[in-house]
């Protein structure tokens, strides 16, 4: 044991493990998680595809209450809101990776 104090008595009697033992679980999973961890590209590729589908729900609704198959105007609404943020947002994701190229661009090697 590091030593006895309260915290480390009261977690030890919680969890029935060390606090040197819950400090190397936690390192552990800390490096499973990097390994298993997604690519920048794979999360940019999947929250753009997350867009797409926001606004193809969107659409979708849209449609469907021009035609009189949907009544419900405040989730049409709704979903066009989250659309339009979304895409809000990925623009201006877009607009700083933009940003930060030409920045690295500028640099002299």
């Amino acid at each position: 044991m590091d030593g006895l104090t309260v915290s480390t008595a009261d977690s030890f009697l919680k969890t029935g493990r060390t606090s040197s033992e819950l400090r190397s679980d936690k390192l552990q999973n800390e490096a499973e998680t990097k390994e298993s961890g997604k690519s920048f590209s794979d999360t940019l590729k999947d929250a753009v595809q997350e867009v797409n589908t926001l606004q193809k729900k969107s659409d979708h609704l849209i449609q469907q209450l021009a035609t009189g198959k949907n009544n419900n105007i405040p989730e049409v609404m709704i979903a066009s809101e989250k659309a339009d943020i979304a895409f809000k947002l990925m623009v201006q994701v877009r607009n700083k990776l933009i940003e930060a190229y030409q920045e690295i661009m500028k640099m002299q090697v």
